[in-house]
């Protein structure tokens, strides 16, 4: 336990050191808190329209001005806010589990099964992956499901290759060799044993790929085949703004804002964990 508490204790010095990571791990505290206080902090309900209020600049009454219908563009932003986390930790959800699954297969069993599943892995990155998202998407309905479920059926590639190669470099370790003179089975040492030491750099690729799958959402939702209206999201406020960017440049600045701000808040504390996590990096 002793030990448990030193190694937790060199992590938390490590990563409170560096500025960038907490500040990552504040902004991701608060875009959370918001998305998930969505119905209380939101001044307006973000589909009431306005006609009198159609495209009206920033002030008192709508903080981030309103949009082309008259409705206030920071209640759209906050519920957007909501729908870009629940795209990024579903779809980041999906990516894990298969990228954990897979590599887990390859990297224990090598031989044939490391072959076949690498050799797929292989064949999925030749396509471009935003390219292969849009040809899907193409041919679905646009909703919310389906872009979650897309993204994460064409981003687990990564996940496997770093899942595969940590179980290539503890499955020779003495406590797998001592599981395996115990009798244990297979299933078991691999989800009981090794996958829960191999676990800190797939947490890592998890925190950076919510950003990514945030990046992804947005930018379906701005070509108009993502999150559809009148649901908000970051992406279809955009496209409103592309459409009125000569006389309402709010609706272009305040949620590309939110987008930047969101993807590099996961970014730092993703590089900030990897830091913190690498024994090989001095505090």
């Amino acid at each position: 336990m002793k030990g448990r508490r030193s190694l937790g204790g060199l992590f938390w010095f490590k990563f409170t050191r560096n500025y960038l990571a907490v500040g990552g791990a504040i902004v991701v505290s608060f875009l959370f808190i918001s998305a998930l206080l969505a119905p209380l902090i939101a001044p307006y309900d973000p589909s009431f329209i306005d006609a009198e209020q159609v495209l009206t600049p920033p002030s008192r009454a709508h903080l981030l001005g309103t949009d082309q219908l008259g409705r206030d563009v920071l209640s759209r932003i906050i519920w957007g806010g909501r729908i870009s986390l629940l795209v990024g930790f579903v779809a980041v959800g999906i990516t894990t589990l298969i990228g954990v699954i897979l590599g887990a297969l390859a990297g224990y069993y090598g031989r044939g099964v490391d072959g076949i599943i690498m050799r797929f892995v292989d064949i999925m990155l030749c396509f471009p992956t935003f390219f292969l998202i849009l040809a899907v998407i193409a041919l679905l309905e646009p909703s919310i499901l389906n872009i979650m479920v897309v993204i994460g059926l064409t981003s687990w590639m990564g996940v496997a290759r770093l899942v595969r190669a940590e179980f290539l470099s503890l499955k020779g370790r003495e406590f797998v060799v001592a599981a395996r003179a115990q009798g244990a089975i297979d299933l078991r040492i691999i989800f009981s044993h090794i996958l829960p030491n191999a676990m800190a750099p797939v947490f890592v690729a998890a925190i950076l790929g919510i950003g990514a799958a945030i990046l992804t959402e947005s930018a379906l939702s701005f070509l108009g085949i993502g999150v559809q209206p009148p649901t908000p999201s970051w992406g279809n406020i955009l496209t409103a703004g592309k459409d009125n960017i000569e006389i309402a440049y709010w609706l272009s600045l305040y949620p590309g804002l939110a987008i930047l701000i969101t993807v590099l808040g996961y970014n730092l504390l993703g590089e900030g964990l990897r830091d913190a996590l690498d024994p090989k990096i001095e505090p």
